[in-house]
């Protein structure tokens, strides 16, 4: 089951991580190797964390890369399954009934 408006893994990294070891944005990126305006980006929620970006968070933080790309994904698939019914997707099944066809 889906969790309900799972969490951007910027707001995660923020509020779990940074915020407790009382660590700065800038500190941060310094720390994985990245620019302050990309980690900032995450943090924001404005980008998203990559693989690359997982990997150099697990090692830094001690946490693994799967559990990274899980908060991403977990919150990408919520994003889209709010508008699924824009995506005018209609199961296989059922493609010759949609064109006036018997099965």
């Amino acid at each position: 089951m889906r969790m309900h408006n799972p969490p951007h893994p910027g707001e995660i990294l923020k509020g779990l991580w940074l915020a407790p070891m009382d660590v700065s944005i800038t500190d941060a990126a310094k720390s994985i190797g990245v620019s302050r305006k990309t980690l900032s980006k995450i943090i924001n929620k404005k980008g998203n964390v990559t693989p690359e970006m997982a990997v150099r968070l697990s090692i830094a933080l001690g946490s693994s890369p799967e559990s990274w790309m899980g908060h991403q994904v977990a919150y990408d698939l919520w994003k889209v399954e709010q508008h699924k019914e824009e995506l005018n997707v209609h199961p296989m099944w059922k493609i010759n009934e949609l064109e006036g066809h018997a099965i």
